[in-house]
């Protein structure tokens, strides 16, 4: 469920007409909801009601600071996979004790930083950063608490390039060789083992794959403590899916996914977090996008937008869908034609959708991208010299840029000219 919905035929986001903000910030633009944001996390801490349990926002997915305060207000904490998002959520509020860091390529500097600045965990994803971690804790002369992330070699029957549980994947430690990577980590002097990662991969639709990693957690857990490790968190990754398309069948519910979690792991007495992001967000949001021109082509017609795959690359890099709606709603019984919807950018991938049924449209009309809160303004880029979009918060029937679009002056001025010039 989201809350963009059309009012007296004008599509809204919570109670302001998404025309109202296109008038007052230009297109493209991003505009994200504060009551979708909130009921999807809770609907996560709900599930887990019962648990010792966090919800730890997995921010790669939407990390605009509004965002990030407005879910951390209600509780979340935050996983993040990079030096620049730990400081991110820490410029969020969000204390360090509720920071997971993970990620495969940690850097010494990234490590040093959160040591320093106050971290929850870190999930460790190879020997050399456990050996890297160690180091650095003594330099700064703390104990860094860790689990290390095993790769249960489950298929999460998604796309290739969002699976992260298979061997052939770069995530985490064989689980076949879990036990030789603890004892490891347990006899080095700067770190303490507390629990055990699994992150089996994004937009999944089906439970079976998670009750099957979470199975082989279970064991696992079980021979750890023989081995003498004090396993008491286990941080189960986040994946589950969203409906991308309105006529496809609905992924499972986090109500579901916490009877899972409680059915395979809740007898073991450990703490448990979990990671979702695109779940909380991508239904809280919309790009809404202006009609430039209609065009007639060889056999097919255009619909050409004012954003482009800079602004939302996720049809370009993962041939995804996203239901696109106009603003203005049709008539009932409007007759619908195909068009192939594409942006500006010089690229024959700056494409949205191929032959997508849509009801006539013309130059100026305003049409939205939906479930593009998640992996949208995080992965835009300024190609073609086309500036980052702007991104607006609602809440109930007010409004905020929470980021503005920069001018061309102010891009260009980030250039430095080398003296010889």
């Amino acid at each position: 469920m989201d809350h963009f919905l059309y009012r007296d035929g004008v599509l809204h986001a919570e109670d302001v007409p998404v025309a109202d903000i296109a008038a007052s910030v230009g297109t493209p633009f991003y505009v994200y909801s504060t009551a979708t944001l909130l009921r999807h996390f809770k609907l996560f801490d709900d599930a887990l009601e019962g648990m010792d349990h966090l919800v730890c926002y997995a921010m790669k997915a939407a990390s605009n600071q509004a965002i990030l305060k407005t879910l951390a207000q209600a509780g979340a904490g935050m996983d993040v996979v990079s030096g620049g998002e730990y400081a991110r959520a820490r410029a969020a509020g969000v204390p360090g004790d509720k920071i997971v860091f993970s990620g495969v390529g940690k850097t010494a500097d990234e490590i040093r930083k959160a040591l320093i600045g106050g971290i929850r965990q870190f999930n460790v994803e190879s020997e050399p950063e456990l050996e890297v971690l160690n180091r650095v804790a003594g330099e700064v002369g703390v104990i860094a608490p860790i689990t290390i992330r095993v790769n249960p070699d489950v298929d999460a029957k998604t796309h290739a390039k969002i699976a992260t549980g298979k061997s052939e994947n770069k995530f985490g430690i064989p689980i076949a060789r879990a036990r030789e990577v603890y004892a490891m980590a347990g006899a080095m002097d700067h770190l303490e083992v507390i629990g055990i990662d699994v992150h089996i991969g994004s937009q999944l639709t089906d439970l079976t794959p998670f009750e099957l990693a979470y199975q082989k957690v279970a064991e696992l857990t079980v021979q750890l403590r023989e081995d003498g490790h004090d396993i008491r968190r286990l941080d189960l990754g986040g994946g589950l899916g969203i409906p991308y398309a309105r006529s496809n069948e609905a992924p499972p519910l986090p109500t579901d996914y916490g009877a899972l979690i409680k059915r395979t792991v809740g007898h073991l007495g450990c703490e448990v977090e979990i990671e979702p992001g695109r779940l909380i967000a991508g239904n809280a949001g919309l790009m809404v996008s202006e009609v430039i021109y209609v065009k007639s082509g060889e056999g097919r017609d255009f619909l050409i937008l004012d954003g482009a795959m800079n602004d939302l690359i996720r049809p370009a890099m993962y041939e995804a869908h996203h239901d696109i709606v106009p603003v203005i709603e049709p008539a009932p019984g409007t007759e619908q034609a195909p068009y192939d919807i594409v942006g500006p950018v010089c690229e024959s991938g700056d494409t949205f959708a191929k032959q997508r049924m849509m009801p006539p449209l013309a130059a100026g009309d305003l049409v939205a991208f939906r479930s593009a809160g998640a992996y949208g303004a995080v992965m835009s880029s300024e190609y073609n010299t086309r500036p980052l979009i702007p991104e607006v918060l609602v809440n109930g029937d007010q409004y905020a840029v929470i980021r503005a679009r920069p001018t061309f002056d102010e891009m260009i001025n980030r250039d430095t000219i080398p003296e010889w010039l």
